[in-house]
């Protein structure tokens, strides 16, 4: 391949670097843009319907959120909506019921106050006691036939998306980018190896060739760190790959049930829910689990792990104080065990019989090849670990490295959003906000 010149070249073909294919397509006049993919189809790893909750957070159901968090979250996930309403096929955004479930008299009180909180914010979420619940998710309310003991209440909505397949949205932005009539160039089985950094272009080498672009962004999840690094990029910044598995039951949900969270940990509460993969299954986890390796089901990146992370006494100071907190601590050693065939169900069936008080470990069938690995990174100036969006935005260079969005691939096109205006000022580029703003954000700018 002789060597190309794009406006922008993207590394990566998940859910965040197709969102920004399509943003920049359609609301700049930006001419040519590449996405180099370095596996065979777009969304192959976190953004594959297997490797993720599949979850739309809307700041809804989400415990962890502050309500100022909780509602800058929705008007990003509102994008999905809007985006949906505007192409011909929607194979990608679903309605099922979705409820938060707490379970007993301290998380009711705490749920209480929180929905009395939010209501404003969220006018569609209603209060639900056990007769509800039972309407909406008779498995979740009955057990042995009969009303559960423990006092349950909800906070939940039966009209409302809730379900996103990211691999087929990834797919259909790179479609809708395509009808722009851009130059749009998608290089499947193209891993960057180098980044070399020129005077007004970065050369992004592959196995097929080399791309040239004005404007580079990296969106490959952990990798993005090592290709930063190469640049001299976040050298300050170390990765921590935190697996999630799942549990298969038959399907006995409606719809998505998601528990409170505990506020000491920084991982996902369990859930459960109809799999948009598996429909008729219903689909408990996720389980959460340190991995020394990139990427989950693909063989190889050991030691790509161990250049992510770059151990030294900073991020084991990092580690030391996560475990020194015997809440987390021993949600870590948990969750290992959870991994260990013919203890795994007998441990995670006791777990998830605070969704469905009847589940037995003959219900429960390990979903193999399921889950993804999502990095989380930590800040070894602060030495903290940090559980939000994680970016590098070097201040003069025509370069951007995303790490993790935050939360997940709901937020990809307000991201997406974020990059463009970074990418059109610094190439003098025309951003057409307004129309942007006008199809995405009901007029209204984030």
């Amino acid at each position: 391949m002789q060597n190309r010149t794009f406006d922008v070249v993207i590394v990566g073909g998940g859910i965040t670097g197709t969102a920004l294919a399509y943003t920049l397509a359609k609301y700049t006049d930006i001419k040519s843009i590449a996405i180099l993919e370095k596996y065979g189809s777009l969304s192959p790893l976190n953004s594959n319907a297997r490797s993720n909750s599949q979850t739309l957070h809307c700041g809804d159901i989400e415990t962890n959120y502050t309500l100022e968090k909780a509602i800058s979250v929705k008007r990003t996930a509102n994008m999905l909506v809007k985006y949906a309403e505007q192409v011909d096929k929607n194979d990608f955004l679903y309605k099922f019921p979705k409820m938060i479930l707490a379970v007993g008299d301290d998380e009711c009180e705490r749920l209480e106050k929180r929905h009395e909180e939010f209501k404003e914010g969220f006018p569609y979420m209603e209060l639900w006691d056990a007769e509800k619940i039972a309407e909406v998710e008779p498995k979740v309310a009955l057990k042995d036939g009969k009303p559960r003991p423990e006092r349950i209440l909800a906070s939940g909505c039966t009209d409302e998306y809730s379900a996103v397949n990211y691999g087929n949205l990834s797919k259909s932005f790179i479609d809708s980018a395509r009808k722009t009539g851009k130059d749009i160039r998608v290089s499947l089985s193209s891993k960057v190896d180098r980044i070399i950094e020129l005077e007004d272009h970065y050369e992004l080498q592959t196995a097929h060739g080399t791309y040239v672009g004005r404007f580079v962004v990296v969106s490959a999840g952990a990798h993005s760190l090592l290709l930063a690094n190469q640049l001299g990029h976040g050298m300050n910044l170390s990765t921590l790959p935190m697996a999630g598995s799942f549990y298969f039951a038959p399907k006995v949900l409606n719809g998505k049930v998601y528990t409170m969270q505990n506020d000491k940990l920084p991982f996902a509460a369990l859930h459960g829910d109809p799999d948009l993969t598996e429909p008729d299954k219903t689909r408990l986890g996720p389980t959460a689990l340190v991995l020394p390796k990139l990427e989950r089901y693909t063989g190889g990146t050991y030691m790509d792990f161990w250049r992510s992370l770059k151990l030294d006494t900073k991020v084991l100071r990092v580690f030391w104080d996560l475990m020194k907190d015997s809440t987390i601590r021993n949600y870590i050693f948990r969750n290992f065990l959870f991994e260990v065939p013919w203890l795994n169900k007998k441990l995670f069936v006791k777990d998830a019989r605070k969704i469905l008080p009847d589940l037995t470990t003959k219900d429960l069938t390990y979903a193999e090849g399921y889950g993804g690995v999502r990095p989380q990174v930590i800040d070894k100036t602060t030495k903290e670990l940090k559980l939000g969006e994680a970016s590098i935005v070097p201040e003069h260079d025509n370069i951007i490295f995303n790490m993790t969005p935050s939360p997940g691939a709901t937020t990809c096109l307000g991201n997406a959003y974020r990059d463009a205006k970074i990418i059109c000022e610094r190439l003098g580029v025309n951003l057409k906000h307004d129309e942007l703003v006008n199809d995405l954000l009901d007029g209204k700018d984030l």
